[in-house]
């Protein structure tokens, strides 16, 4: 019975009414956005992923508060400043990428149907998702360190992480939102959103790569780590 007082404390403190606000405002900006620009209310695909988004992202952040409110603190943090120089440059441009693949879908898919895709597709670009959401809170609960930026956690007292997914990639978050950035234009139906799907990809490969190279600079232990976990993303090819 304490137990549960004490995580039902620690969660209250760690999310507050600003908190909730930010949640409201953000579901409200992606229903206005897929209701908007798609011009209709039965684009069961785009509501289907509001669905599925809203209630992963609430779920993970419930759990993550209870299992690490730590890392929910870290990446709840304004790590905009924390941030190394190139990943402010970079995560900008993801954000942006991000909205591109719902704003291009809902006009193709939902509304303008620029493209035609076979629902076998649309399948397999979700079951394509699954693994990634399979990936994300096994990283979280392997790695306190995951943070929302790209940043040396000194103040965290940071070390190398070689358990859970890390055993097989050394950045398994990144090839979950890879993945994730490619199968989410097959699931909502759109050729076209592919585009900053592939970009987004792109970043995110990109992001690995130059993390791994302060990681390799800045964390002790990184580089002999690095020469047993070969792979970066992709198992067996990089």
């Amino acid at each position: 019975m304490s137990t549960t007082v004490e995580n039902n404390d620690r969660t209250k403190k760690i999310f507050g009414l600003r908190d909730v606000v930010k949640v409201i405002v953000v579901l409200a900006v992606l229903v206005a956005l897929l209701a908007g620009l798609s011009g209709r209310w039965d684009w069961w695909a785009g509501w289907a992923f509001l669905l599925a988004f809203v209630l992963f992202s609430v779920l993970l952040t419930l759990w993550l508060a209870r299992v690490d409110p730590e890392l929910v603190r870290e990446r709840n943090e304004d790590g905009g400043g924390r941030a190394a120089a190139w990943d402010k440059v970079i995560i900008p441009i993801m954000t942006l990428l991000e909205l591109g693949i719902l704003v291009v879908a809902a006009l193709d898919a939902g509304r303008f149907n620029w493209s035609v895709m076979p629902p076998w597709v649309q399948i397999v670009g979700w079951l394509a998702m699954i693994p990634a959401l399979v990936i994300i809170p096994w990283v979280f609960k392997t790695n306190t360190y995951a943070s929302s930026v790209a940043r040396l956690q000194d103040d965290r007292e940071q070390v190398v992480i070689t358990g859970g997914p890390y055993r097989y990639l050394r950045h398994p978050m990144y090839a979950a939102a890879g993945l994730m950035a490619l199968a989410l234009p097959l699931a909502l139906g759109s050729w076209w959103a592919l585009i900053p799907g592939c970009l987004l990809a792109f970043l995110f490969a990109l992001r690995a790569t130059l993390e791994d190279q302060m990681l390799r600079r800045g964390l002790p232990g990184y580089e002999a780590y690095a020469q047993q976990v070969h792979y970066r993303l992709i198992p067996g090819l990089w």
